[in-house]
This record gives structure tokens, sequence and C-alpha cells, in this order.
């Protein structure tokens, strides 16, 4: 939640009343608790994968530079994929401690109510789609589709 915004009620929910119904509430969180399981075991089976494949390597050593740039390669796209996942985790936990801080549904940037169809896509979105965009562009990055 940015800071200075005020829920005007003072209630711990104010943010999720203010636009969504009791089921979307228990239907997001419900989809943010499936997610954190989901890349939980995702990112445990990336790591014992990649220490497998690291394994793996040291017992056939590489024959030539060649092999060992394509095993380097390998094990760069394997990392790149966990520290995706643990971006992606961390983003559902904190969308988790907003849920039970009662500021989940709100962009963070803005204040705004985050409309239900951008919340259902994705869960734990931290903002709304007009400052994700912004932000993505500021970045240099492409804008989100939702």
């Amino acid at each position: 939640m940015r800071q200075g915004y005020h829920c005007p009620s003072r209630k711990k929910e104010c943010a999720m009343t203010d636009e969504l119904s009791h089921e979307q509430r228990q239907a997001l969180r419900e989809a943010l608790e499936n997610e954190q399981a989901a890349l939980r075991e995702e990112i445990r089976a990336e790591v014992l994968a990649a220490d497998l494949h690291r394994s793996e390597e040291v017992a056939d050593r590489v024959r030539d530079a060649g092999d060992e740039s394509l095993v380097d390669l390998l094990a760069d796209i394997e990392y790149a994929d966990i520290d995706r996942h643990i971006a992606a985790l961390r983003a559902n936990e904190a969308a988790l401690r907003a849920w039970h801080e009662g500021g989940y549904g709100r962009c963070v940037d803005c204040g705004e109510p985050i409309p239900f169809e951008r919340l259902q896509a994705l869960p734990s979105a931290a903002r709304c789609i007009d400052c994700e965009t912004r932000r993505e562009q500021q970045a240099g990055g492409r804008p989100p589709r939702l």
C-alpha cells in the first residue's frame, strides 16, 4: 500500500471490501495459497535438478571448451528459471502479507483498487495496469497485456 494512503473507515479490510465481494476475496486468497505451494515445489525441484546436473558435469568432466560452454549456458538458464520463480514467490508472499494486513487489492503506487479481472489473472499483482505499464516503460520493459 502506498505511503500516505489511509482507509477512510479505518477497517482492516477496507481495500478488499471496497471493490471485491467476499467470494472474490476468498477465491483470490485460495489462488495465492495454491500458487505459493506450486512455486515452492517448482523451486525445490529446479534446485535439485540443477544440483544433479552439476554433479553429472563433475563426474563426466566436459570433453572440450565447446562442451563446457554449453554446460555453462544450460546451468545459467536453470539458475535464471530458479531466480524467476523465487521472484514470483516473493511477490506472492507480499500479496498474502497485504491480504492479512488489509491492503490487498490496492495499487501500491496510486492506492486505487486493482480490478478483479487483473487480480484473477495475476493474484500477486501489486499495481493497477496503468501504474504497472508506467513502471515497466520507465524500466525499458514491455507493458503487461492485462
